[in-house]
């Protein structure tokens, strides 16, 4: 048995912006997919997936039935003949990894599904996002519901405000443009959970709120209407700002060893640097006009280009 392909994703903006409402933009990445799978000998991280939907499973059970219900006899059923979920996502790497899982047992087993191919309204959409959100607070402890969101959609995502998302489209690439979107991988792996409640106690002071929503949202939401009109000049004035106020306000998150490469970066503008997913590890984004200067300035770093100019 092996289940359909679901994608990575990557939110380009609105990291933590989008937990108090700034704009951001999410893209399906279709270099890593995982699917569900059934095997008849099991590696080991076959065993360590399925003991995870076990537990999956039963907190599946507990879910508000008024929001959500699943064929629980077919799913406990597959999970107890080993079902696991076969994925090339890099965990803890802020590209989706436990989203793709969310949006592959939603796909199979909820009752009443909402689908791609119907109408997909604000409503529905809304609706999806919230039961995502539910289900993936299992992996880490609260979930905006986006990464299976858009994983599930296979869509880029618009993020209004917390109320308003809506599937959008993207300017086409330019594969002969010098522009890029990159990831950095920064070898460690970074958890979710601590990295989200370092920001909530942070959330706690003042000044930091006020940062957050005089520099860092503007800034954010500045960055997602540039990327969507296509507006390049713009977009690297405002994504400069943006890394500028990651590195003054967001230190934890960033690994000590990228604190001089970030400021570097700032300081020959080569490229520019900033959070993908929580930070804490995992990969890096980055954002560059000239690729083959980025390339060489990060040298020591492995490069994946994931959209260009």
């Amino acid at each position: 048995m092996k289940g359909p392909l679901f994608y990575s994703k990557i939110l380009l903006f609105g990291e933590y912006g989008i937990i108090k409402d700034s704009k951001g933009l999410s893209i399906p990445y279709n270099f890593y997919n995982g699917a569900l799978k059934v095997d008849e000998n099991p590696t080991q991280d076959a065993i360590e997936s399925n003991n995870s939907l076990k537990r999956f499973v039963k907190y599946l059970k507990n879910l508000d039935e008024n929001l959500v219900t699943f064929d629980i006899n077919a799913l406990q059923y597959d999970v107890d003949a080993g079902m696991y979920f076969d994925s090339s996502i890099p965990q803890g790497y802020g590209v989706g990894s436990s989203g793709a899982l969310v949006a592959a047992i939603y796909d199979k087993y909820a009752s009443d599904k909402i689908t791609v191919l119907e109408n997909l309204t604000r409503e529905k959409l809304l609706k999806l996002k919230t039961i995502f959100s539910e289900m993936e607070s299992f992996f880490h402890g609260k979930s905006s519901g986006l990464d299976p969101l858009n994983s599930y959609l296979s869509l880029p995502i618009l993020i209004n405000s917390k109320d308003n998302i809506e599937a959008t489209g993207i300017p086409s690439q330019q594969t002969e443009g010098k522009g890029a979107v990159f990831l950095l991988d920064s070898g460690i792996v970074g958890e979710t959970a601590p990295m989200v409640s370092i920001f909530m106690e942070n959330m706690k002071n003042e000044g930091f709120r006020s940062m957050l929503k005089d520099q860092f949202i503007k800034h954010t939401d500045a960055c997602v209407d540039d990327f969507l009109k296509g507006d390049i000049k713009s977009l690297f004035k405002n994504t400069k700002q943006l890394s500028k106020v990651v590195l003054n306000n967001f230190k934890p998150m960033i690994p000590k060893q990228f604190h001089e490469l970030w400021k570097k970066g700032i300081e020959t503008n080569d490229y520019y640097l900033k959070l993908c997913g929580s930070g804490g590890g995992g990969y890096i984004l980055g954002f560059t006009e000239n690729i083959d200067k980025a390339k060489e300035a990060l040298k020591a770093h492995k490069l994946e280009v994931v959209y260009n100019f």
